[in-house]
């Protein structure tokens, strides 16, 4: 199966090459638990934090605006070894920096486990478009790019980029338990330096299609999947054998109870 170590290592390289052009950078190191990360926040993390869209008018700070540009990349290995597991790296300003502007925004996710695979593909490059889980956080987001508001009243509690590294943690690793270590890099710096990231976000994406046809192709299903479900003429196969899935789980669980 192909793996993103080359790609672990280039973010590497690309962070050391920020900061040689001298961009101010900080990092934040978080608790590796779950409990840990949960502790200090200045919102809630969960299911139905965020129940509000935040308006234009509600903004403190935005984020990877189409004008501003943006770049989402997701990273995973089974080495944990190769990630700073609790390390959130911030290159450009902080939120509170940043009052009534749109920045350019790039986020970065690694992510390591012994266990993880192909089944959890999927999983891992959805769990960065939040939905409704950091209060005062709202995504915009499609394919390689993310676009997102922090409310004014978030802001006004503390909200920072610690703040967002810390609650992305704690939703993966609450939400996937093979989850054994994670990174997190944010640019904010420039567009320039944000659209650098887009040879790296390539090489991610033509990685990421041979998984997800080589995890079908194991299932029997030969697809061509560009990964944007909404525009993909297989997705009623892909629905259709989700569901198959689906209830040979629920048969398996109902006979072991049975069993038990």
């Amino acid at each position: 199966m192909p793996t993103f170590d080359a790609q672990v290592s280039s973010v590497a390289e690309y962070v050391e090459t920020l900061r040689a052009l001298g961009r101010p950078t900080r990092e934040f190191a978080l608790p590796a638990s779950v409990d840990g990360l949960r502790e200090g926040l200045p919102v809630r993390v969960g299911a139905g934090a965020n129940p509000k869209i935040i308006l234009r008018g509600d903004t403190f700070v935005e984020l990877g605006s189409p004008d501003a540009g943006s770049c989402a990349v997701v990273l995973w290995t089974e080495t944990p070894s190769l990630i700073r597991d609790g390390t959130v790296t911030l290159i450009g300003p902080d939120v509170r920096e940043a009052a009534g502007s749109s920045l350019p925004f790039g986020q970065i996710v690694l992510v390591g486990g012994t266990d993880l695979s192909a089944e959890e593909h999927q999983a891992i490059g959805q769990a960065q478009y939040v939905a409704d889980q950091i209060e005062g956080y709202m995504v915009r987001s499609s394919s390689r790019n993310i676009w997102s508001r922090v409310s004014n009243e978030a802001a006004t509690r503390g909200f920072s980029f610690e703040t967002l590294g810390r609650s992305l943690m704690l939703i993966y690793k609450s939400s996937l338990p093979k989850v054994q270590a994670m990174e997190i890099v944010f640019v904010t710096s420039s567009r320039d330096d944000v659209l650098r990231l887009n040879d790296i976000a390539r090489a991610v994406s033509d990685i990421s299609m041979e998984i997800v046809k080589e995890h079908w192709k194991a299932r029997g299903f030969d697809l061509e999947c560009d990964l944007d479900c909404r525009s993909c003429h297989d997705k009623d196969v892909c629905d259709d054998v989700r569901k198959m899935i689906a209830a040979r789980a629920r048969k398996k669980n109902k006979a072991a109870a049975g069993q038990a």
